[in-house]
């Protein structure tokens, strides 16, 4: 059973259609790993969330920024950002449903040597500690209460995991972690400025997973979110965030193998904003 691990899409159905054609992707045999970031910017981002809820047990997505902001927008909570464009999925007739799936699904996922999220993991913490850590917001974000978590979920505070840590603080250190992470501190303060590939960081600040001694160094750890780093595909990273959504490519990265597949993306004009 082949297991393909998918860039950020963004809503970019048609590229993803394109990329399943060059895999042969079958649903009764094969699976689907999603990087998270499954809508916004992109143009139909409401086809793209019915497609992989329909896909059941042959896809796995974890969670991403902008899945995030989605649920916190239908709730009323956040603010439109420039260049969103999740105004079909909002006023879709099936959108309670949608939003409901989306919001069951993982802000972490392992299995064997691999550990998938969205952006990343603080240095500090061991595959252990972040599958610990994934299921304590992943509990409230499933729960009853997941309406007070969207309305505080914004916010840069607290910058450095301290075990201490409770109520909203964090949680929104936990959620920030897997779905904002590029640039850390040598002690895992975290920075949500510098989005640029890195050697353009200011000094003092590493790429999360640059961070001597990381704890969770012995998995493979699959990311996207970071579109300025492009394609990595080395032992212990799988980097996927290859610039779809920005007229590039849409990969995916076959786990047996790690052979790359990739599909070029039809944006012609980029949108004006990140």
């Amino acid at each position: 059973m082949p297991t393909y691990a998918i860039g950020d899409l963004q809503g970019c159905h048609d590229s993803l259609l394109h990329l399943l054609d060059k895999l042969e992707f079958d649903a009764k045999a094969d699976r689907l790993l999603f990087v998270g970031d499954l809508v916004n910017r992109g143009p139909d981002s409401l086809a793209v969330l019915r497609f992989i809820k329909n896909l059941g047990d042959a896809a796995i997505s974890v969670l991403g920024n902008h899945d995030l902001h989605l649920l916190a927008l239908a709730e009323g909570f956040g603010r439109v950002h420039k260049g969103d464009t999740l105004d079909a999925v909002l006023a879709a007739p099936d959108r309670d449903e949608l939003l409901h799936w989306l919001r069951q699904q993982k802000l972490a996922w392992s299995e064997g040597d691999y550990l998938m999220v969205h952006a990343g993991v603080l240095p500090g913490w061991t595959v252990e500690d972040t599958m610990q850590r994934a299921a304590e917001a992943e509990s409230v974000l499933c729960g009853p209460a997941y309406r007070d978590f969207f309305a505080q979920m914004y916010g840069n505070v607290p910058v450095a995991w301290d075990d201490a840590l409770h109520g909203i603080e964090r949680l929104r250190m936990i959620v920030n972690t897997f779905t904002r992470l590029r640039y850390c501190s040598a002690v895992g303060e975290m920075d949500f400025h510098h989005k640029g590939a890195p050697g353009t960081q200011p000094a003092g600040w590493l790429p999360w997973f640059e961070v001597p001694g990381r704890k969770s160094a012995e998995a493979t750890i699959i990311i996207g979110h970071w579109s300025t780093l492009g394609l990595i595909n080395r032992p212990d990273l799988i980097a996927l965030d290859t610039g779809c959504l920005w007229g590039k490519t849409l990969t995916a990265v076959r786990l047996e193998d790690r052979q790359v597949f990739a599909v070029q993306c039809p944006q012609a004009s980029r949108p004006k904003s990140r």
